[in-house]
């Protein structure tokens, strides 16, 4: 792997893991500092989709380093999805369809922010250091 994409894949795994950290450790909750490791951890996530696709890499190393960048990118992307569902299920509730389904798409997005992406950057970013140490050896 290039020199580049390393550093875009550990600075991803650190910034996930500061993330996890400040669940646990609500410093910055209901500030918009609370935003910006999530902004940046998806940034990052498009910054690796796009250096994996531009690289040779081997196939299993970019199938887990895709998974781990469409990962990141989802989640920002999906807790903006996620409020804006739930703020316009907010003010259709005179409609009646519309707000059923708007409150679907609020709900799946949460469901995309929370387990999903969380597990399927897990996964990618394991399987992306288990074939790193693999390829040391």
């Amino acid at each position: 792997m290039k020199k580049s994409l390393k550093i875009t894949f550990w600075v991803l795994v650190v910034i996930f893991i500061l993330m996890v950290i400040n669940f646990f450790i609500p410093a910055f909750k209901g500030s918009e500092v609370f935003l910006i490791p999530f902004i940046v951890f998806s940034l990052l996530g498009l910054v690796l989709i796009f250096l994996t696709l531009r690289q040779k890499t081997k196939e299993k190393t970019k199938k887990f380093l895709l998974l781990t960048g469409i990962s990141a990118a989802g989640i920002f992307i999906s807790i903006f999805l996620h409020n804006a569902f739930y703020a316009l299920a907010t003010i259709t509730t005179h409609i009646f369809l519309l707000n059923y389904l708007m409150e679907g798409l609020h709900a799946l997005f949460f469901i995309i922010v929370f387990p999903i992406c969380p597990l399927g950057f897990l996964v990618g970013a394991l399987g992306t250091i288990i074939l790193l140490i693999k390829q040391r050896k």
